[in-house]
């Protein structure tokens, strides 16, 4: 299988089919585009369209949040499922975002700012090799795999491996009764596929810090917190497990309980990646939930060198984006 290098594909401008991107600048001095961060930050969880914002507001949203390389996770196709009010599926759990072609022209177009993954709605027959196909193209990760699947399903665990043959992450969002279901049972897949780098995410993955999270419908808890819940365990027992802090589900687990948050942060210190998966087009203030997570993140960080893992360093060693793509370990049929 040959991969076209990713330095490669953006210089070439390769199309792939997607509308032309906005003028990128949206009033912001020329001058400083280029000009870097005082501190880096990698954003892992962005989307492209995202309720409607269009890219030019996305790439305001990013350089206001400080953000000095951005990850965009596509959705995927649009299926009819039940779990949705209206019966309309758009790939990404019912919400408005860009798909494959969308995030990698983006990435062409800013190749110093933002980088790509690949997906596709889990059990679609197809969902393998149009992953694959971006994956090729230079993706650094699946995701962000917001289906209605069992989490140790057949068809989920096809694109585990996949992911290791790639020696790229597979990032999923776990909620309760909808999306990555059986989130009890995920220890089974961390044990049966170590070479697996797994990204978890959202409202029951973050519930889930508490011990004693008993009501698994409840998504947004807020009190105290008792060390040791699932999501506590996954990380500290399996070296392939890590957390994206996107969203206000891990804005939630920040703030609900600071001495706990505290003592997490110290903790899980070389397992935590920032993310913000937020849609406003501020990127600073009340209304930027990213900007506030940077700020709970400084704050509660037991010191300066767990912050800047945090922020930067566990995210630059995860996804390596200085090398170009890896050619799969294995074929697999």
């Amino acid at each position: 299988m040959n991969h076209l290098p990713r330095r490669q594909f953006l210089a070439a401008g390769l199309s792939i089919g997607a509308t032309a991107i906005a003028s990128p600048l949206f009033g912001a001095d020329p001058a400083a585009v280029d000009k870097p961060a005082a501190e880096p930050i990698i954003d892992i969880h962005q989307h492209t369209n995202y309720h409607d914002r269009d890219n030019s507001r996305l790439l305001a949203h990013q350089r206001a949040m400080e953000v000095s390389q951005s990850i965009l996770l596509p959705a995927g196709s649009q299926v009819r499922r039940p779990s949705t009010n209206d019966g309309k599926y758009n790939g990404l759990g019912g919400v408005r975002a860009g798909g494959n072609e969308s995030v990698a022209e983006m990435a062409r177009l800013h190749p110093r700012e933002f980088y790509f993954g690949a997906n596709e709605v889990t059990d679609l027959p197809e969902a393998r090799a149009e992953i694959e196909r971006y994956l090729k193209l230079g993706g650094v990760i699946i995701g962000e795999q917001k289906f209605t699947v069992e989490c140790d399903s057949r068809e989920s665990r096809i694109l585990y491996d996949l992911a290791a043959d790639y020696q790229v992450p597979i990032l999923l969002h776990f909620q309760h009764g909808t999306y990555n279901l059986g989130f009890e049972r995920f220890g089974e897949m961390l044990k049966k596929h170590p070479k697996t780098i797994f990204i978890g995410h959202a409202q029951t993955w973050w519930a889930n810090i508490d011990k004693n999270h008993a009501d698994q419908k409840v998504l947004y808890p807020k009190g105290p917190v008792t060390s040791g819940g699932l999501t506590d365990r996954y990380l500290a027992d399996y070296p392939n497990m890590y957390a994206d802090m996107s969203a206000g589900s891990g804005l939630n687990a920040l703030t609900r309980d600071e001495d706990h948050a505290r003592g997490f942060l110290d903790r899980h210190q070389a397992k935590l990646l920032y993310g913000s998966d937020c849609a406003d087009a501020e990127g600073q203030g009340p209304k930027c939930q990213g900007a506030q997570t940077i700020a709970a993140i400084r704050k509660l960080a037991p010191n300066k060198a767990a912050e800047r893992k945090i922020l930067y360093e566990n995210a630059q060693r995860v996804f390596s984006f200085d090398q170009k793509p890896k050619e799969p370990e294995k074929a697999r049929t």
